[in-house]
């Protein structure tokens, strides 16, 4: 069941959250329209859409929510298409529910061993739990290590770099030098003397630079290949006339197209002798077409290496080391690659026209210096380094040294820490293995007990009985009936047609009551009708006459004897409403004395201040009767606009017209003037009041018309005789003076 419920920041609901809290199995809230009471039920209905409103499970147990309110009624009676069937346990199956009942019974002893093993381990009823038990020892330990940090910190800070602002961190650091600590044990003396020197501002190690290989592109550079001229096989007929030419590289380009030609010469267009063809391939023979790739593939390689190499150069330039001259790399960086871009196109040019001899610039000078400048830089970085050794390993082993000494003083307070904790660690280890042991038998258990509610579960038990409360309540103007294969509803009347869309909105009401009532028995689906839930009733009984009130109330009355008694799977109810005679039936109880809540039971009302909404508990039943309800929203400020007019105009027609006998015309006919104006005015707004909305031309709802209205609220008692009972309502100190 739910023990409390935060609400902010959501509709009605300000920043400051209001809370139920103390809640048991039956929980009444009172509240006039647009107070707030439908917020809470939604907010029972999906916590999770509602980030700022929290609710606490009595043992973390969440249970299904099920909600009576206007969404309920629109989701299931307002919406096109038939109505989800109830499905509910036949009956007649005995042998079927008698092992559903078996099991329900054992799934309740799993759930509870499960709970007192998570009592056990995470507490309850005033117990802190073994992860309890295990924070407490470790919140101590942290401040007795805490306590060594500010006793030596003054002087050993060097060694607690990292930690010094951290007690957890600290705490941490403790428990790691315990295990890896090896240092010599010396004096705090000693420790505090060396720390002056050690502990002071040092300088730190540099990382070296990069270098680069220098070779990776100068062999490249000088390949033979380069020098060559790669020609065509000479003792072929046609090789004399290309070689006269010097046009070896024309035709090799021409050949890829005079291939896909069949014969004909892609320049000429005239047709060429047979053995033309074969001459050509004997002319770029293998020799030929060899070299070909040699130079493509050095051309690959050049480009790949190079790239590579321009990048570590840039890569270097960007994340500079102090110790680089980056200036002058810069510039022999921006020489590097127009080197490089100059000889990719000398490849370019060598691989189109493999005839031509070419040659590549070098880049030995620029990467040798590059490749100086690096070089110098690593040296300077090494030197440095090497004179940081010395201080960084000094610092090393007086922080360790520091850290020993703090194991030494802590000796019996971690021996008696990791004892301690050994025992929690591994009682946590067994309860959370026997819980978990506990999730897979529930888990097996809920789905043997879904699996036999599928054997015997039907929708046509709801629809009869249904049926028979509307007949016998007088509705035979229509009648529920399962459709589509029997998994819905559809409303019907006498000769078939559909109902729905016919309904009064009384008999819209309790039809959908009916239907709620009923679901509470069952589920929309073949299973989890035995599942334990929460009801909510938000305002059921609106629209309804009072005989259909009192069986609306009545009905509910049985679902709180289940409730009190431990029958069904309903384990707790909450009953919103605004109508004080239902309030009154509903909540009627004839074991209560005083009208003192029963332990079973928590008294709310909600109401407006302002335009925020506040939730107040009793200690007993609020609701005396409905005129004195009205009176007392009436004296307790502030007053909202919202909800004042139909406060008024209750009051006015319950004791004018009903208990005093005197028609507001009556009453509007003892002013005179302006009074009598007003008068009129506030006949008309509160009989208004919450049926429709004013034009604003000539009513304004702000605090002044507000005060305005009770003022002259006041005086229609004085001036018609009757301010006796308005003093004895209001009380002798009623701070509303007569204008």
């Amino acid at each position: 069941m739910i023990e409390s419920l935060s609400i902010s920041q959501v509709a009605t609901y300000g920043n400051q959250s209001e809370v139920l809290n103390g809640l048991s199995k039956l929980n009444f809230i009172f509240g006039s329209n647009g107070s707030g009471k439908t917020t809470i039920s939604r907010v029972i209905a999906e916590a999770d859409g509602h980030q700022h409103c929290r609710i606490l499970w009595k043992d973390g147990t969440k249970l299904q929510a099920m909600v009576y309110n206007s969404d309920f009624v629109d989701a299931n009676f307002n919406q096109s298409g038939d109505i989800k069937g109830v499905f509910t346990l036949g009956e007649e199956q005995v042998e079927t529910l008698e092992k559903i009942t078996a099991s329900k019974s054992e799934l309740e002893a799993l759930e509870d061993q499960r709970q007192g093993l998570r009592k056990t381990l995470n507490g309850g009823n005033e117990s802190s739990g073994k992860n309890g038990d295990l924070k407490t020892l470790d919140d101590s330990f942290k401040h007795k290590c805490w306590e060594q940090k500010q006793r030596y910190d003054a002087n050993l800070k060097g060694a607690f770099e990292g930690c010094r602002n951290s007690a957890d961190k600290f705490k941490s650091r403790v428990l790691q030098e315990s295990v890896t600590n090896t240092a010599a044990l010396v004096p705090l003396a000693a420790l505090e003397r060396r720390a002056e020197t050690v502990f002071d501002k040092t300088p730190s190690r540099e990382a070296l630079v990069i270098s680069i290989n220098v070779n990776s592109l100068i062999a490249p550079e000088t390949d033979s290949v380069l020098g060559r001229r790669i020609l065509g096989k000479a003792d072929v007929d046609i090789a004399g006339m290309i070689n006269k030419l010097g046009n070896s590289d024309w035709v090799r380009q021409g050949r890829r197209f005079y291939d896909v030609t069949e014969g004909v010469c892609p320049f000429c267009q005239q047709d060429t002798e047979d053995d033309f063809a074969k001459s050509l391939a004997e002319y770029f023979d293998e020799t030929f077409e060899a070299d070909s790739q040699v130079i493509s593939a050095l051309e690959v390689s050049y480009k790949t290496d190079s790239v590579r190499l321009q990048e570590s150069v840039a890569s270097i330039i960007s994340s500079p080391s102090r110790f680089l001259d980056i200036d002058k790399l810069k510039l022999e960086k921006q020489l590097l690659d127009s080197v490089i871009a100059g000889n990719l196109q000398i490849l370019a040019s060598k691989k189109k026209e493999p005839s031509q001899v070419v040659e590549m610039k070098t880049t030995a000078n620029v990467l040798i210096a590059i490749k100086s400048l690096i070089d110098q830089a690593n040296a300077a970085i090494s030197e440095h380094n090497a004179t940081v050794d010395n201080i960084t390993q000094e610092h090393r082993t007086l922080t360790a040294q520091s850290w020993q000494f703090i194991l030494a003083e802590m000796k019996s307070d971690l021996a008696d820490y990791n004892k301690r904790k050994s025992g929690l660690d591994s009682a946590i280890g067994s309860l959370n293995g026997q819980i978990a042991t506990k999730d897979k038998k529930i888990n097996k258990k809920e789905q043997k007990i879904r699996e036999l509610e599928k054997q015997i579960t039907s929708i046509q038990p709801t629809v009869d009985e249904i049926n028979a409360l509307l007949k016998s309540f007088g509705f035979h103007g229509f009648s529920l009936a399962s459709t589509s294969g029997d998994r819905y509803y559809k409303l019907v009347r006498a000769d078939g047609s559909d109902a729905k869309n016919t309904l009064s909105e009384g008999e819209r009401t309790f039809v959908t009551f009916l239907y709620f009532y009923h679901l509470l028995k069952g589920s929309n689906s073949e299973s989890g009708i035995t599942d334990n839930r929460v009801v909510v009733f938000d305002d059921p009984v609106s629209s309804l006459d009072s005989d259909i009130l009192f069986i609306v109330s009545t009905l509910i009355r049985g679902l709180f004897d289940d409730v009190k008694c431990g029958n069904g799977y309903i384990k707790q109810i909450f009953l919103l409403t605004h109508n004080v005679y239902f309030h009154k039936e509903v909540s009627f109880s004839l074991k209560r004395a005083s009208d003192r809540a029963l332990t079973e039971e928590t008294f709310w009302i909600v109401r407006k201040e302002g335009l925020l909404s506040k939730l107040i508990n009793h200690r007993s039943n609020p609701v005396k009767t409905s005129y004195e309800l009205l009176w007392a929203d009436v004296k307790a400020p502030p007053k909202s606009s919202l909800t004042i007019q139909n406060t008024l105009r209750r009051i006015l027609e319950n004791y004018f017209k009903i208990l005093g006998g005197i028609n507001p015309d009556d009453i509007c006919a003892k002013f005179e003037g302006h009074n009598k104006f007003v008068c009129k005015s506030l006949f008309a707004w509160v009989n208004d009041g919450s049926h429709s909305v004013h034009d604003d031309i000539y009513v304004s709802n702000g605090d002044t018309t507000v005060e305005t209205y009770l003022a002259i609220f006041k005086k229609i008692f004085y001036e018609s005789g009757h301010s006796a009972h308005y003093q004895m309502m209001m009380g002798e100190n009623s701070e509303l003076e007569v204008a």
